[in-house]
């Protein structure tokens, strides 16, 4: 089984009020140096089988029509290797 990830965020010409709400909020939080905040989705997708060319095109396809509004939205799809999910839920 492998894990394809869809990160899914606004357009940068796009506000993000969201984004703009906790980078307003970090220096009264004590989180200096931060000059900008963009909110995003992340779809982890648990594949049954290998992930060759064919089934991250219907990821895609998955992404472009269902997952993401391509028109204030972009969108990035990836295998995660597993080595990395294990790191990923220790922390």
């Amino acid at each position: 089984m492998a894990r394809v990830v869809v990160d899914v965020m606004l357009k940068p010409e796009i506000l993000d009020p969201q984004g703009q709400a906790v980078q307003r909020a970090l220096p009264r939080l004590g989180f200096d140096g931060i000059s900008d905040v963009r909110q995003g989705k992340r779809f982890e997708l648990e594949v049954d089988g290998p992930v060759d060319d064919a089934a991250l095109a219907r990821i895609h396809e998955l992404a472009e029509s269902f997952l993401a509004n391509t028109v204030i939205e972009n969108f990035t799809v990836k295998i995660e290797e597993a080595a990395e999910s294990a790191v990923g839920a220790e922390k």
